[in-house]
């Protein structure tokens, strides 16, 4: 790793004292813990522990700025890509139940010659919508779960089948594809999901109920 390479060197303690002119001194003690991503209770334990302000502590996360603000930057652009294509979606819902609206306005005319509200109609459009959303956001987040889950062997069976390095890790430093199921960003991207096709279902359904069964009628 160049970024190691370039600026960090070890040698016995002695000779580092005498390489830096610093006898019997050091500038910097490194404690490791049992779990590396919860590391911020024990820095702020130690701070507390010390209550020198000449001293700093700083852990892993800290040290790291830059690599933490690309991933959460990339997180938040993978979640607008992400809500992108639910829209796409979103829009398909709209379009496919606007052509059924009007494939069924004669079903819809004789219905409300029965005595059918436009809250029933618009009832029914509305469900039909909702079914759509509810099945597509189950589908796609159980696919979305076991794909993260087996990342790694989808990846090795993918290297395999097409011969190429798929994550090379002289390049990301990593010796396989890892892969954190958080499932808060699961309940966000499904209320969203869910959210937004329960949107894309009104303006058709509202349509379906303004249908007048007079004018639906007359050339049937």
């Amino acid at each position: 790793m160049n970024d190691y390479n370039s600026s960090v060197v070890f040698l016995p303690m002695q000779a580092a004292q005498v390489y830096f002119q610093m006898p019997g001194q050091v500038t910097q003690i490194m404690v490791m813990t049992d779990d590396p991503e919860h590391v911020r209770p024990v820095t702020l334990a130690i701070s507390r522990a010390l209550a020198d302000p000449g001293l700093r502590v700083m852990d892993w996360t800290n040290a790291n700025n830059a690599l933490f603000g690309a991933v959460q930057v990339e997180q938040n652009v993978m979640f607008l890509i992400l809500t992108l294509i639910i829209l796409v979606a979103a829009f398909n819902v709209i379009s496919s139940l606007i052509m059924m609206v009007k494939d069924k306005t004669a079903d819809i005319a004789v219905l409300r010659t029965l005595g059918a509200s436009r809250g029933a109609i618009m009832r029914i459009f509305l469900m039909c919508g909702a079914f759509v959303g509810v099945s597509g956001t189950v589908a796609g987040t159980l696919l979305g779960v076991v794909f993260c889950v087996n990342i790694e062997r989808i990846r090795q069976a993918l290297q395999k089948l097409t011969g190429t390095n798929l994550f090379n890790p002289e390049v990301y430093y990593l010796e396989h594809l890892p892969a954190k199921l958080v499932w808060g960003q699961v309940a966000e991207v499904i209320v969203m999901a869910l959210g937004l096709s329960l949107l894309a279902t009104l303006y058709p359904s509202w349509r379906a109920a303004k249908t007048d069964p007079v004018e639906a009628l007359r050339h049937e």
